[in-house]
């Protein structure tokens, strides 16, 4: 099926507001609703039944109340678009680290351990962190499993190399929040109990923010993989 056609099923559904629909195979994002209204949707959606599809027109519309929309999350992310014919989810490609990686890693972890003594007490369950050469818009990102549990943090190599620890540092405490609210069986999103933990731990409260680089330079990056309206 054609991204066109998947369209058309999706506004017979009720979807509204959306211009273009573009197909990708992104692992971390799979649902984007862009200010040009393009919708960004998995590939693995084209087969996705009715059920799934009125989800994503939920999840996109202007409007939608917060528990309907948490709800459609929910269905967005138990339909297994990772999946291929026998059911299996094909591997990733391993990311070869780079020189440094290990000194950096091993910092980030003393960092993890410091902030969540300081900011939750102790409380987040240890999580993988990984550096990536792949981000282009974000800043971070924190993998979340069917069952709704954090399993790793992943930060931008460029973003730690452009703009240095203490920003680096903001954006893992980020992350921690959404681990936080993964560990405490919360949506893990952006809407209210994000806002005010970030508030309390002293993060934006927000899915975008701006960081300075060590040029002086300012610009607007995302902090997590979760941008407005809202990406999964």
């Amino acid at each position: 099926m054609t991204a066109d056609l998947l369209l058309e099923r999706l506004n017979a559904l009720g979807l509204r507001r959306v211009d273009r629909l573009r197909l990708t195979d992104n692992r971390s994002v799979i649902v984007s609703f862009s200010r040009q209204r393009v919708l960004s949707l998995h590939k693995g959606y084209v087969l996705a039944p009715d059920r799934v599809l009125k989800a994503i027109v939920r999840f996109v519309a202007a409007g939608t109340p917060r528990p309907l929309r948490v709800a459609a999350q929910h269905e967005i992310l138990t339909f297994p678009v990772h999946q291929d014919g026998n059911g299996a989810r094909p591997p990733r490609r391993t990311e070869r680290p780079r020189q440094g990686d290990d000194d950096a890693l091993e910092r980030l972890g003393l960092l993890f351990a410091d902030l969540n003594q300081r900011h939750f007490m102790g409380s987040l369950p240890q999580v993988p962190i990984r550096l990536s050469g792949r981000m282009r818009t974000r800043l971070g990102h924190v993998t979340i499993d069917d069952q709704g549990s954090a399993t790793e943090i992943i930060i931008s190599r460029k973003h730690l190399h452009v703009h240095g620890w203490d920003e680096a540092a903001h954006t893992l405490l980020h992350e921690m929040v959404h681990v936080w609210q993964s560990a405490n069986g919360q949506p893990v999103d952006h809407g209210p109990d994000f806002r005010a933990k970030a508030q309390e731990v002293g993060v934006t409260a927000a899915a975008r923010r701006w960081v300075r680089g060590r040029d002086r330079q300012r610009a607007l990056a995302t902090a997590t993989s979760h941008q407005p309206p809202a990406n999964i």
